[in-house]
């Protein structure tokens, strides 16, 4: 059995806190009816309101994603479609490699974040379910009514394969038009399109990097020539 006294500091904190309770929503209900709290697009966010949506949303996305199976998404043809799919659905608000958002995306509040570096934060589950079903009150939209699923996974592909594209090369790739053609094939720009593609494979996948001593193993010896009689 608990003393008197223990009994009455367990009592105190326990109102303590609900009195703070009360009082931490009261101070709220008088901010959201007066209308104190500043909902434009033109200003930020206060950062803690900022830091405890960012969490809340990075907690949500894991937990609904968790259960999405992942395809394989290093198929080039797969990569080109989701480069023409990005370019006309994305790449306004996020930008690309060298490729800056447009005004309106960065009107927005808050604004889009980039994705050039989006694959080293998310899992690809995760960026399919983001893309799949957007994200209330930011607005990323759903584009389950817009985009197959297959779409869906290409765009995820080529958000994935962006951090090896430098901005020659994504401008290379969104030239291509959705169905992975190029979108003037036999003038010399389809042409050079073509032959972008015919390199892109290689900065889709990471390359192993040389082992210390391969280079020089490879590589046959230098012969010593002999030397030459003086006369």
């Amino acid at each position: 059995m608990l003393s008197s006294r223990t009994r009455l500091v367990v009592k105190t904190a326990a109102f303590t806190l609900l009195g703070a309770g009360v009082l931490g929503a009261a101070a709220g209900l008088v901010v959201l009816r007066a209308g104190w709290y500043d909902i434009s697009a033109t200003t930020q966010h206060w950062q803690p309101v900022y830091t405890l949506l960012e969490q809340g949303m990075h907690y949500s996305v894991r937990r609904y994603a968790r259960d999405v199976a992942e395809p394989d998404l290093r198929q080039p043809q797969q990569i080109l479609r989701g480069a023409a799919l990005y370019r006309d659905n994305c790449a306004q608000c996020h930008g690309g490699p060298g490729f800056a958002q447009a005004q309106h995306g960065m009107s927005m509040q808050p604004v889009p974040g980039p994705l050039v570096d989006a694959s080293s934060r998310w899992r690809a589950r995760e960026l399919y379910w983001i893309t799949r079903h957007g994200i209330k009150m930011s607005g990323m939209p759903a584009w389950d009514l817009h985009l197959s699923e297959a779409e869906t996974w290409a765009v995820v592909a080529f958000v994935a394969a962006m951090p090896t594209l430098d901005a020659r090369q994504y401008r290379a790739l969104t030239a291509f038009a959705a169905d992975g053609a190029p979108a003037r094939r036999g003038d010399a720009r389809g042409q050079a399109q073509e032959q972008e593609l015919k390199r892109s494979p290689q900065y889709m996948k990471p390359q192993p990097e040389p082992r210390p001593g391969l280079q020089q193993e490879s590589q046959p010896a230098p012969q010593r020539q002999p030397p030459q009689e003086r006369k």
